[in-house]
C-alpha cells in the first residue's frame, strides 16, 4: 500500500477537489429575471391559447419550462404589485386597488420586498418598467431593496392630457430624467436596460425586475411592430413584448448564464381589451378571467421542460419561494401569506403548497370577495369590517355563487342551493382568514402610518 500512496492520493485529492466545485455549482445562487406584463389575459399569447398573435419566443420558453394554469394575481394594479413585491395580500398592507398621482400613500418602509430579501442574499437588484406602488421619493423602488430604477411610477394613462394629472415622469434612480415620454419606444427602452444590467452585473448574481408599461392603454408599439400583426395594435403591442422576451433570454444564453438563470413570465390582472380565454370576467373581476393569469417559469436543469402545473399559485408566492431558492432568511414576525412553491416548479408529482385562495378587493372596508379551496370557489355577500356579513337587503350580484373549478372553469354553472354543506365549510374558512387579517392588518405607507 505504501507503494500505491503517490499513486491514490493525487487521484483521491482530484476527485475531493472536482466533487466540491460540483457542489460549489450546485449550491450556486441563481439569477431571477422577472417579467411582469400589465393587463395581459390569460388566453393573450400562443402557449395559453391566443390564435390571434404570434409569439414564437414564448412558445419556445413554455417548451423549455413549466406553465402554471392555476396562477393568481388581482383585478387591478397596485393591489397586485403590492402582493408581488411582499407575499401579502393586499388587505394586510392596506394597499388600495390603484394608486393616483394625487396619492399620498404608498408601500410602507417597514414591509420587506423581495428586492430586500435578495439583496439579503448578495444579489444586486434593479426594477426597470412600471412601478404603481407610490410615487413620492420614500416610497420608489430605490428605497424598497432596488440598487437601480429606471422607468414610470404609475400607469401610463395617468398622464396631463387627463384633467388634474402632472406630466407622465420617466425616472432613473430617483430623478425625473423625462417627461411625458414616447410610449411608442417603452417596450424597447425598458428592454435595453434590462439587457444592459444584465451584462454590467454577469459576474455576480442579479434579480431583475421588470414590469412592462405595456399592454396597458394608452397602446404603443415601435415602428418594427406597428401595423404587423394579423390583430390591430394589440396584436402589435403583445408581439413587441414577445420580441423582449426574446432578447432577454438571447443575453442571458449569450452571458453564458442560461443554466444559473430563474425567468418567470406573468400578468398583474386579467385583461382589459385582449383575451380572458376559458374564463369568465375581466380586469376589475374577481372571476377568474379577472385574476387568473398566464405563467411560464424556466430554469434549465431544475424547471422540467414542456411541463405543466394546475396546482394554487399566484404571485404572493413569489418572495417566499424566491427566499428559499437563495438561502435568504424570513422575519418569523411579519407574517406573509405566500408560500414556497418551489416543489411546484421543480417536482412534477408535487402535490398542493396552498390549497386557499382569497380573492381579495380594491375596497379596505370589504376585503374579499371570494374563496376557493381546492376546486370550489365561493363568492361571498359583502361583509363588514368585523367579518361578518352585513345585515342589508340584497347582496352584491356575486353575493351566493358557488362554483366547482376543476368541472365548471368558466363559472357558468352555479351549484350554491346543491352544496350546503360546502358553502358553509368555505363561509367558515373565509370568516377565519378575513378575521385573522383584520387583526393583524399593518398600514400603509404615507404621513398617517408608522413610517
Amino acid at each position: 500500500m505504501k507503494h500505491l500512496a503517490p499513486f491514490i492520493l493525487p487521484f483521491l485529492f482530484s476527485f475531493f477537489f472536482s466533487s466540491a466545485i460540483c457542489s460549489a455549482a450546485d449550491n450556486a445562487k441563481p439569477n431571477v429575471v422577472f417579467i411582469f406584463i400589465d393587463d395581459m389575459g390569460y388566453g393573450d399569447i400562443e402557449p395559453f391559447g391566443s390564435t390571434k398573435v404570434r409569439t414564437p419566443n414564448l412558445n419556445t420558453f413554455a417548451k423549455e419550462g413549466r406553465k402554471f394554469h392555476s396562477f393568481y394575481a388581482t383585478p387591478v394594479c397596485s393591489m397586485s404589485r403590492a402582493a408581488l413585491m411582499t407575499g401579502c395580500y393586499n388587505q394586510r398592507i392596506s394597499i388600495p386597488g390603484v394608486l393616483f398621482p394625487q396619492a399620498k400613500i404608498g408601500i410602507n418602509s417597514a414591509e420587506t420586498t423581495v428586492a430586500e430579501v435578495m439583496k439579503s442574499a448578495g444579489y444586486t437588484t434593479a426594477c426597470i418598467g412600471k412601478w404603481h406602488l407610490g410615487h413620492l421619493p420614500e416610497f420608489l423602488p430605490t428605497k424598497h431593496g432596488f440598487d437601480y430604477y429606471f422607468g414610470l411610477p404609475y400607469s401610463n394613462d395617468m398622464y396631463s392630457k387627463r384633467p388634474g394629472n402632472p406630466p407622465l415622469p420617466l425616472i432613473r434612480g430617483d430623478k425625473t430624467i423625462e417627461t411625458e415620454p414616447d410610449q411608442s419606444l417603452l417596450t424597447k427602452r425598458y428592454t435595453e436596460e434590462a439587457i444592459g444590467f444584465m451584462k454590467q452585473n454577469k459576474e455576480k448574481p442579479f434579480f431583475v425586475y421588470l414590469p412592462h408599461t405595456m399592454i396597458h392603454e394608452p397602446l404603443a408599439a415601435s415602428e418594427a411592430f406597428k401595423g404587423k400583426s394579423a390583430s390591430g395594435l394589440l396584436g402589435d403591442v403583445i408581439e413587441e413584448i414577445d420580441w423582449s422576451v426574446g432578447q432577454v433570454m438571447k443575453t442571458i444564453k449569450e452571458l453564458g448564464l442560461d443554466e444559473k438563470t430563474l425567468v418567470i413570465f406573468t400578468s398583474d390582472n386579467g385583461p382589459d381589451m385582449g383575451s380572458a380565454g376559458p374564463f369568465k370576467g375581466r380586469k376589475g373581476s374577481n372571476f377568474e378571467g379577472g385574476v387568473r393569469e398566464p405563467c411560464i417559469m424556466r430554469w434549465p436543469g431544475k424547471i422540467p421542460a414542456g411541463t405543466q402545473c394546475n396546482q394554487i399559485a399566484g404571485n404572493i408566492d413569489v418572495l417566499p419561494t424566491l427566499a428559499s431558492i437563495v438561502g435568504a432568511k424570513l422575519d418569523p414576525k411579519q407574517i406573509i401569506d405566500g408560500k414556497d412553491i418551489s416543489t411546484l416548479m421543480m417536482d412534477d408529482k408535487a402535490g398542493p403548497v396552498r390549497d386557499v385562495h382569497l380573492y381579495c378587493t380594491a375596497n379596505l372596508k370589504n376585503p374579499v370577495q371570494a374563496i376557493r379551496m381546492g376546486e370550489w370557489k365561493l363568492f361571498l355577500p359583502d361583509l363588514d369590517e368585523g367579518g361578518a356579513a352585513k345585515k342589508k337587503k340584497g347582496n352584491a350580484p356575486e353575493g351566493n355563487m358557488l362554483f366547482n373549478l376543476e368541472k365548471d372553469p368558466g363559472e357558468t354553472t352555479n351549484v350554491f342551493d346543491k352544496n350546503p354543506e360546502i358553502v358553509e365549510k368555505l363561509r367558515k374558512e373565509a370568516r377565519t382568514r378575513i378575521s385573522e387579517i383584520l387583526a393583524n392588518r399593518r398600514p400603509v405607507g404615507g404621513a398617517a402610518s408608522s413610517k
